[in-house]
């Protein structure tokens, strides 16, 4: 694959990506922050659904021997405490890496900040690396899948992924129906109910 088609295929799948994002609402900063404090869940039942999109789509080409998969060596500390970093940037920006350009092509200029402290991050890490890697942070005891675990074929595990992933989805969905998570204004921003905007009243002639 040359170099210009890759980015061409790069910028059609953010596009697709991008419209997603805006469609589903799980870019708006109330989702994001909703979904943190535990109080809606629109952004979970979305990357469920990717992940069991995803796992399908693997457990297909690999089954087919089309892919061949290399999983990166787990790392419990760095994946731990990455994890709570991140999580507690998220709460706090209202956005993580994969909405923010999103965010700011939708309007949203505080979004600008949180991206380019974003970018700062990642230049700071790539000087901190080497010296993390010599701490906890970089142990490691070996590639980790749930698969190989088991005993299993991929694509078997991978399938399985996918169908615990919609159960979850079908559940959620009962609990919590997402036309009464998305708020008066479909950004996740949950209103009380002795608050909430009436629906407009027709006009009579």
């Amino acid at each position: 694959m040359s170099l210009v088609t890759a980015i061409l295929i790069g910028l059609l799948m953010g596009a697709v990506f991008g419209i997603a994002l805006e469609k589903s609402r799980v870019f708006e900063p109330g989702v994001i922050v909703g979904q943190m404090q535990l109080r809606n869940f629109i952004m979970l039942k979305v990357f469920l659904t990717a992940v069991a999109t995803g796992a399908v789509v693997l457990a297909v080409l690999n089954g087919f021997g089309l892919v061949k998969l290399a999983p990166k060596a787990t790392l419990y500390g760095a994946d731990i405490v990455g994890g709570l970093i991140l999580g507690m940037g998220i709460a706090l920006a209202g956005a993580c890496p994969g909405t923010v350009m999103a965010q700011i092509g939708a309007g949203y200029r505080d979004a600008i900040v949180t991206l380019i402290g974003g970018i700062g991050g990642a230049v700071a890490y790539s000087y901190a690396e080497p010296g993390l890697s010599k701490t906890f942070l970089g142990a490691s005891n070996g590639k980790l899948v749930l698969s190989s675990l088991l005993g299993i074929p991929f694509w078997v595990g991978a399938l399985g992924l996918a169908i615990l992933c919609v159960g979850i989805l079908v559940v959620l969905e009962r609990l919590f129906p997402s036309d009464r998570e998305l708020g008066a204004n479909v950004d996740g921003d949950l209103a009380p109910r002795d608050r909430a905007v009436p629906r407009s009243v027709a006009v009579a002639r």
